[in-house]
């Protein structure tokens, strides 16, 4: 019995998991962008909103300049910049080894996995009090509750990451005689590598969503601090400047991460695209 539509060639565009060039993809990218500007501005322009809750592009874009020549801008961004770094650098920094031992060796993963489980649901925003007491107010503070918001998720995520290198790779290097720290140093790390790059990369986005919590803290400066503030004074062009640089700056890192991950991993780079 034939059926409409088999035997037909199906579309390379909607093609389940299909490819996509570098170019199309874009193309379309772009275009969701825009899509977006555009009803932003036709609501805006439209006077659907008070512009006290929802300035139009145009605001925003003065809002920006002004900021920007101010010289107040760059100086927040570099802050937060340095913040999210570092905290992130400090929480990958112990977060690797640990995952590496929780997914290669099941007693550690008895001993670490429950108490971590239990950490990562704890809120961030509740260690504020805390922080202040053991770090103070300088920038140890900021740091510490960005680890604390990633280093929980980070060390569960990169020990799935190893788990799930496949047993019959293990299996191999044991019967060509490896040792055990062979198998976890050549075979798991290296075999795990591409996804815990990813695992890092999604990461640092959460970094950045633990800026304005971080910069709660005792802070005069920084991208967090000045929305915090513009929201005292109903700034809401201001807050919105704010949230697009972090936008804007994640996004471009984001980017240079799926780069080096394609430069990195050629093999795997399905997964970046």
């Amino acid at each position: 019995m034939n059926h409409p539509g088999r035997g037909r060639p199906p579309s390379l565009l909607w093609t389940v998991r299909g490819s996509l060039s570098r170019r199309l993809y874009w193309l379309i990218a772009t275009s969701s962008f825009c899509s977006w500007i555009a009803a932003w501005w036709a609501v805006t322009a439209l006077q659907l909103v008070d512009p006290l809750f929802l300035p139009g592009p145009a605001l925003v874009l003065r809002r920006f300049a002004g900021w920007l020549r101010d010289g107040d801008l760059l100086r927040d961004a570099g802050i937060s910049i340095f913040r999210v770094t570092a905290g992130f650098l400090l929480s990958a920094t112990m977060a690797l080894p640990l995952g590496l031992a929780i997914g290669a060796y099941r007693p550690v993963r008895a001993f670490f996995e429950p108490l971590l489980e239990f950490a990562r649901y704890l809120p961030a925003v509740a260690f504020v009090p805390v922080v202040l007491l053991w770090a103070g107010i300088g920038e140890s503070s900021k740091i510490a509750v960005i680890w604390i918001g990633t280093f929980f998720q980070l060390v569960l995520m990169l020990s799935e990451d190893v788990a799930r290198v496949p047993m019959p790779q293990v299996e191999a290097a044991r019967t060509l005689g490896a040792t055990g720290r062979e198998v976890v140093a050549l075979v798991l790390m290296r075999s795990a590598m591409p996804a815990m790059f990813d695992t890092l990369r999604i990461t640092l986005g959460w970094a950045w969503t633990y800026l304005v919590v971080a910069e709660l803290v005792a802070a005069n400066s920084g991208l967090g601090y000045a929305i915090l503030k513009a929201q005292r004074f109903l700034q809401t062009d201001r807050i919105f400047v704010g949230i697009i640089v972090i936008g804007l700056i994640g996004l471009g890192t984001d980017q240079f991460l799926r780069w080096v991950h394609r430069r990195l991993f050629p093999w795997a780079g399905a997964r970046s695209t």
